[in-house]
Formats: C-alpha cells, sequence, structure tokens
C-alpha cells in the first residue's frame, strides 16, 4: 500500500498560499486523499492527506513542504496514518449526518459547550463548524444581535427523540434555538414556505384589531388566546369570535390593513427567497383580505384565508365558504406543493398557533415560530429567539449571501 502522511500547516493566511504549497506537492505526484482549511482572523489552518506514489520515499516530499512553510512564515506538522487506520476512515464515509444550527442573540462558549456535550454523551461527533452570522463589532451597538453557529455532525444517535429532548432541554436553559436536521439532499434543496399570517408574518391577530374596532377586545382575544393554545377548538372559537363582530363596518378592514406590523426579518425573509426562486404562500385561519393585502405588499405567491361574508357595508359575523382551520391548511399545503411539482419534503411551514401544527407536520421542514408553548413542544423545530429571517440560516443561507457582513 501507499504511504500516506497527514500535513497540517498554521500561520498567517495570504493570497497564493494554497497554490504555493500544491505546486511542492505536484513536483512529487502525491494524490489528495482529503483537504480543507479554515481562516479565523487572518490565520490559516491548512490540512491536506496525501499518498505517495509506491516507489517514492516520505522525506523528500516533506522536505520540500517544510522548506516551504518556513518560507511562507508556517508551522508545519506531519503525521503518518496506517493503511487500516485510513481504510478503517474510508468505511465510515455513508453513515447518517445530521446539522445542527444555534441561534440566538449571540454566540456564547457556555453554549457550544452544553451542546457538544449532548452530541458526544449522544455517540455522534462534530465534523465541521461553520458561522453563518456576520462577524460582530464590539463597538457598534447598533448593528443587530444575531448569531448562527451550524454544525456538521457525524453518525446517528442511540434515541432520536431523546436527543431533541436534550437539545430542547438546554435551549429553556440557556434562552438559545437548536434545531436539528438530517442532513439529505432535501435539506439542501427547500423550494417553498408557507407561512401562517397572524403573530407569524405579522406582529398581532388581525381578529383582535377588528375586534377593538367593534368595542369587543377583551372577550375576543381571550378566545383567541385559547385557540391559539389548543385548549378550544379553532372552528368554535372563529365562529363564536365572528359573531361578535357582526354589524362591522366594512370601511374599518381598510385601516387595520394599512396598519398591520410586519414581524421582524419578514420582508428580508421573503425578499431572499423571491431571488433564490422559493414558491411562498399564506395559509391562514384569518382573513382572505388581509391576506391579499400583505400578497400585494410582499409579493406572496399563494394566498388561502377565510372570506368574511359583507352584507350593507357592514360585516355580518360569518364567513363563506369552508372554514381554513388546522386540517384545510394541511391540505393546502399539499396541494399547492403539488401545483408547482414540489415534493413534501421541500416544504418549509411556519407557524405559532395549535391550529398550525397539521400543516408543520406535513412539511419536510416544520417550525415553530415564537410559538405558544404547546406548538413548541410538538414542533419538529423552533425559533424563539430572533426574527422571521432566522428561517434563513436552517437552510443554510449566510448573511454575507442576502446583504449582511462575512
Amino acid at each position: 500500500m501507499a504511504e500516506i502522511m497527514l500535513i497540517n500547516l498554521t500561520g498567517e493566511d495570504r493570497p497564493g498560499l494554497t497554490h504555493e504549497l500544491a505546486e511542492i506537492l505536484a513536483t512529487h505526484h502525491v494524490q489528495v486523499l482529503d483537504i480543507g482549511q479554515a481562516v479565523i482572523h487572518q490565520t490559516l489552518t491548512w490540512g491536506i492527506l496525501i499518498a505517495l506514489p509506491e516507489d517514492s520515499e516520505a522525506d523528500p516530499v516533506l522536505k520540500d513542504v517544510l522548506f516551504k512553510a518556513h518560507a511562507l512564515g508556517l508551522q508545519a506538522r506531519f503525521s503518518p496514518v496506517n493503511g487500516d487506520a485510513y481504510e478503517s476512515w474510508v468505511a465510515e464515509q455513508g453513515k447518517p449526518r445530521h446539522i445542527i444550527t444555534l441561534l440566538g442573540p449571540e454566540l456564547a462558549a457556555r453554549s457550544l459547550e452544553r451542546i457538544s456535550r449532548v452530541i458526544t454523551e449522544h455517540g455522534m461527533n462534530i465534523d465541521i463548524m461553520t458561522r453563518l452570522s456576520g462577524r460582530v463589532s464590539l463597538e457598534r451597538a447598533e448593528q443587530p444581535r444575531r448569531a448562527c453557529l451550524e454544525l456538521s455532525v457525524r453518525g446517528a444517535p442511540d434515541d432520536p427523540s431523546t436527543l431533541r429532548a436534550d437539545l430542547l432541554d438546554v435551549s429553556h436553559e440557556l434562552g438559545v434555538d437548536i434545531a436539528i436536521q438530517v442532513d439529505d439532499v432535501y435539506r439542501r434543496n427547500r423550494r417553498m414556505v408557507a407561512f401562517d399570517m397572524d403573530s407569524t408574518l405579522i406582529q398581532t391577530e388581525v381578529i383582535d384589531e377588528l375586534a377593538k374596532a367593534a368595542g369587543v377586545g377583551d372577550a375576543v382575544s381571550a378566545i383567541t388566546e385559547a385557540a391559539m393554545n389548543g385548549e378550544l377548538d379553532f372552528r368554535e372559537s372563529l365562529t363564536r369570535r365572528l359573531r361578535l363582530l357582526e354589524g362591522l363596518p366594512e370601511s374599518v378592514l381598510a385601516d387595520v390593513a394599512e396598519r398591520l406590523p410586519l414581524t421582524e426579518g419578514a420582508e428580508r425573509l421573503i425578499r431572499t427567497l423571491k431571488s433564490l426562486g422559493y414558491t411562498t404562500a399564506i395559509l391562514s385561519g384569518g382573513f382572505t383580505y388581509f391576506g391579499r393585502f400583505l400578497q400585494r405588499e410582499l409579493g406572496i405567491d399563494h394566498v388561502h384565508a377565510n372570506d368574511l361574508e359583507i352584507r350593507d357595508g357592514c360585516l355580518t359575523g360569518k364567513v363563506t365558504g369552508p372554514i381554513v382551520d388546522g386540517a384545510r391548511k394541511a391540505e393546502l399545503l399539499r396541494e399547492i406543493a403539488e401545483q408547482e411539482g414540489i415534493r413534501l419534503e421541500q416544504v418549509i411551514a411556519v407557524g405559532d398557533g395549535a391550529n398550525d401544527l397539521p400543516m408543520l407536520e406535513a412539511a419536510g421542514l416544520g417550525i415553530a415560530f415564537h410559538a405558544k408553548p404547546k406548538v413548541k413542544e410538538e414542533a419538529e423545530q423552533s425559533i424563539s429567539t430572533l426574527g422571521l429571517d432566522g428561517i434563513l440560516y436552517l437552510i443554510g443561507v449566510r448573511d454575507r449571501e442576502v446583504g449582511g457582513s462575512a
């Protein structure tokens, strides 16, 4: 078997280092078995695993690399690799891999320590760590406070449900978000995002705003809260709340629409999704009038919600057509995906209430966004510490790719 050598180099980074080092190796006709590098604050860590031609010796190669490294101001380390150990390493390829994403206002060492401990306890190993968020200034307080670290992890967890529970415990303890996804082709090729509207895409419940205008705000808000927590059937709650709005002038709808507060990060997220060719949809238990308003403002592709019945310029306290409840949201998600030629594994669904759970479960990636406790516990993933554009991190998008810093 050919002689195998691992070469590690560290030192100040500058353009052309890889070319000069590769030029030395090329003269000795070595085979590159693996290679990787990282640069942190202008300091390079460069590693390459090589196999020497069977009729060659290692000494001339190592001597030339050592001289070149010295000339470049780099430190070199050489480690021979046993052939059996190399073949064992090769045999490990194809094993399950996961992406664990850490999100929060800042990246604290405590978070990294707790997450890495959980990974180790479940028999998995971190291969690659990548910062997706921009560089952080310690002087400019006005910059966005968001941090994201993506971990590529090798191995199958001994108990997936316990792993998720342990990571959720860390999330609660440290006030961070932790997502874990199987690293497969679908994770890297999402094509559609479906949003709940109220308290997800916008920072309010529209029906509560209408109720305030009708003078029944407290009564409607109490019903809304019970429904979102899963304590009350959505259809029943909608019927009861709408009944209290009977007689509200239609003109109020436009006033409320103009004051809808978009959720932090919503515009940045949807602008980026559109630039990447994603299909977007609003699937809401709210009202079509406001969904259409947001569709025009943001460029959403599909909108499905409840149609308010209006007679003689006033709300009747009813809706026309079928009610869009949790089951209907999941059904619509499947219909749009099929219409667009998109597999469900490529679909992301985002919501905050109990009536969103069916569509979160139907999607390849379901995200509970600033959700009620029941929803956060049952959803596969959740985001509670960042704005809506934190979703970009879960699909592997870096800040620098959407206007942020490196």
